[in-house]
């Protein structure tokens, strides 16, 4: 009966489920297999290895370690039953999401839904195995789970809805889930849950089951989860801070674009996988950056910045561009709102001022502009607070453009919160000489290292110098001001796109 759990591998049906939604996306076996292979060869062959999977969804990597021991402890238990009985019983471990999922696991871990079953390749006397799913409650106040913040409104459903209320991380104690330690733990999370707010608004839950995980003290733990903590924002600058300054971090993997991991999946920002060793510490992280069919391999020390800069090859760059000690862009451009108006305000029948808003522009009354006022009589460029390219991805031939359409508003001329204000001048030939700058490559390349997202904020300005408007700046005068060298003018070069410095862009 154990020759069962060869027979039965398919990769086909876990790849075919691999991917229902955005929030609890089905990991393919190749890609769990990619994720093992972070872990220590020598642990396959050590019986007694524990391996908790506590977000199982196909079981996929359950099933996956359990064909290593298989072939690893051939050795100590010749005989394959008495080996995948040891295995099944005493090394592999899982905690459902939801009670489907608890049955498809079992089912790619033990060839049948219920471990009792004559079809399982290991007798248990429980309908569970050793892949458990409890039907958890969350605990509201102030109309928040206190556990995973989850909307009191949108998952205080009735008993036959999913609650999307995850064990692991529904308690202050996982250690008394299963009352013992493990040696790995590995996963794929669920990434985010609804939070209550305007337009699905939706906020991030994966890191706390990175933190829920550190708890048990594994001597392993990977996790596949999205990378949009290397910027932080809503809720993860904590947890940004906490990862990359943790020097038990030696391996990460980063796909920019989320669909170079999952075929067919997008997740803004890209995802990332890694490996935390907790008898290892060092200051420089194995990354490993992969695009398309591009691997580029490095040894970084990830806190060097508050963001983490996931392009290996920017950060020399980077190191020329900081040591002139210039003031950068953030302390220039405007934050939201630069003149207090929302995105929904639209001009009106008169008014001094002139709007300019996503459809177009008209007048608008001066007293009722209570922000920015100072910048009313100047020339301005602004551009749109959304990235042009899609969650900060290149394009198909592997460049991004970075920045939105630049305009130049004129004296009189105000703006709505879709756009920010990149500098603002007395005369219309520095806020041109701005606009220029901004079209070069090496500025928008800087940008690109700290955007990630969809949105432009002050913050992803950080790196990008102010530059002396008095100049008419190009590519080649940049280059030569930070003296890069040829492979550094080449790596920005081929990173972003040309765009025109003459004329709204």
């Amino acid at each position: 009966m154990a020759s069962l759990l060869e027979r039965a591998y398919n990769p086909d049906v876990l790849t075919c489920l691999a991917n229902l939604s955005n929030d609890e996306v089905f990991t393919p076996p190749e890609l769990a297999n990619h994720v093992l292979d972070l872990l220590p060869d020598e642990l396959w062959s050590d019986p007694n290895v524990k391996i908790l999977d506590p977000f199982c969804k196909s079981g996929v990597f359950l099933r996956e370690a359990a064909k290593r021991f298989i072939k690893g402890l051939e050795e100590v238990y010749p005989d394959l039953q008495e080996r995948v009985d040891h295995i099944m019983h005493e090394q592999l471990f899982g905690i459902a999401i939801t009670g489907l999922t608890s049955l498809l696991s079992r089912r790619s871990l033990y060839c049948s839904k219920y471990p009792n079953g004559r079809f399982s390749v290991s007798a248990f006397d429980g309908d569970e195995g050793n892949i458990r799913f409890r039907n958890i409650k969350h605990t509201w106040r102030e109309g928040r789970c206190v556990y995973c913040g989850a909307s009191q409104g949108q998952y205080d459903r009735d008993e036959s809805l999913e609650t999307h209320a995850y064990e692991f991380i529904h308690t202050t104690h996982p250690e008394e889930i299963f009352g013992m330690k493990f040696d790995v733990i590995v996963g794929n999370p669920p990434y985010q849950l609804s939070d209550g707010g305007n337009k699905a608004s939706s906020s991030p839950i994966y890191h706390l089951f990175v933190r829920q995980a550190k708890k048990l003290n594994p001597r392993f733990l990977t996790m596949i989860i999205p990378a949009r903590w290397y910027a932080g924002g809503k809720g993860l600058d904590s947890f940004r801070k906490e990862m990359l300054s943790d020097k038990h971090l030696t391996k990460l993997v980063d796909f920019p674009d989320s669909k170079d991991c999952f075929p067919g999946v997008d997740v803004a920002g890209g995802v990332c996988y890694f490996l935390r060793e907790r008898e290892e510490t060092t200051n420089l992280c194995s990354v490993t950056t992969i695009q398309g069919t591009d691997v580029i391999n490095s040894r970084r020390q990830l806190d060097e910045y508050p963001t983490f800069i996931r392009d290996s090859r920017a950060v020399s760059i980077i190191h020329k561009v900081v040591s002139l000690r210039e003031r950068t862009m953030d302390f220039q451009v405007s934050s939201r709102k630069p003149f207090g108006l929302a995105t929904n305000v639209l001009p009106e029948k008169t008014g001094e001022l002139t709007l300019r808003y996503i459809g177009g522009e008209g007048p608008f009354p001066k007293n009722k502009v209570a922000t920015g006022v100072d910048l009313i009589d100047k020339w301005k460029v602004v551009a749109s607070y959304v990235s042009f390219d899609h969650a900060g991805r290149a394009n198909k031939e592997g460049k991004r453009k970075v920045l939105s359409r630049m305009s130049i508003l004129p004296p009189g001329t105000i703006c709505t919160e879709t756009y920010l204000v990149y500098g603002a001048y007395g005369t219309e030939r520095e806020a041109l000489n701005l606009r220029r700058y901004l079209s070069c490559k090496l500025p928008r390349f800087l940008i690109a290292q700290l955007s990630s997202g969809q949105h432009l904020t002050k913050g992803t300005f950080a790196f990008c110098p102010i530059p002396d408007v008095g100049v008419v700046w190009t590519d080649e005068s940049l280059f030569d001001r930070y003296q890069l060298s040829a492979d550094e003018r080449k790596v920005v070069c081929d990173s972003i796109i040309d765009i025109p410095v003459d004329g709204d862009q």
